[in-house]
């Protein structure tokens, strides 16, 4: 049966009551302010549920990550960080990066970035965990993606694209960000091939949570009603590296 959490104390189930069929589902209920998702991320737990649903709490295993040195560039995305007059920006428009994320893809009737959720990494956001990468033409932001930095750790979570590679321009620069500060691992959570392309793979759940232990500390049974967080230790501006322009 799946536990079902309260909405206080904030407090998981071990990582061992998470389901095989779905992978990962470990608990539903909980509450989706600032304390429950800072409490999961540095379990390796993350929100995913639509709307009809209740909150719904995973870690699947495996999971997908990318190391940022890692990171695998090909030709002609590289002729397109070089000629392509993209600007990248960092934390300038983050709600406008988030409501587009949350647009219905190609053959999708819904998305699963709720208003609810919207609100609930708006509110990180202003908290200094929540981050964005934004991808310019001109004034036109063309792509872009969100997550949740701790530490030497950034847990990726949704990105758009409205031109060719824009989402891919917005994921090297965070990679090359984090290889150049310290930053240690891009959390992708589940295989794409779209990433995969990039150089993310897929290591076993177990392994991951030990970088998080390792690099964030073991977090207590019930996590203690405050929101304090690692930030991240490392700066998003890697000046020149693009070919274009970072502001």
């Amino acid at each position: 049966m799946l536990p079902w959490l309260p909405e206080h104390p904030i407090h998981f189930p071990p990582m061992s009551a998470a389901l095989n069929d779905p992978d990962g589902l470990l608990a539903a209920g909980g509450a989706l302010d600032s304390g429950w998702l800072l409490a999961a991320y540095r379990r390796g737990i993350f929100p995913w549920y639509s709307d009809d649903q209740p909150i719904l709490w995973w870690s699947p295993d495996p999971r997908m990550v990318l190391f940022p040195k890692e990171l695998k560039v090909r030709r002609s995305l590289a002729k397109r960080l070089r000629h392509a007059g993209f600007t990248i920006t960092a934390n300038r428009a983050f709600d406008a990066v988030i409501t587009a994320c949350a647009e219905p893809r190609a053959g999708q009737p819904s998305t699963w970035i709720t208003d609810e959720m919207r609100a609930a990494y708006q509110r990180l956001h202003a908290l200094g965990a929540a981050h964005s990468v934004e991808v310019w033409h001109g004034d036109e932001l063309v792509g872009g993606l969100y997550g949740v930095a701790l530490g030497p750790m950034f847990f990726g979570e949704s990105m758009f694209t409205r031109v060719a590679d824009a989402s891919k321009v917005a994921l090297v620069h965070l990679a090359r960000a984090m290889a150049a500060g310290g930053g240690r691992l891009i959390d992708c959570q589940m295989h794409t091939d779209h990433l995969a392309s990039l150089g993310a793979r897929n290591i076993a759940r177990g392994t991951f949570i030990g970088y998080l232990e390792t690099w964030l500390g073991k977090p207590p049974p019930v996590e203690p009603d405050d929101l304090s967080f690692t930030p991240a230790c490392w700066s998003f501006a890697v000046p020149g590296e693009l070919g274009g322009a970072f502001q």
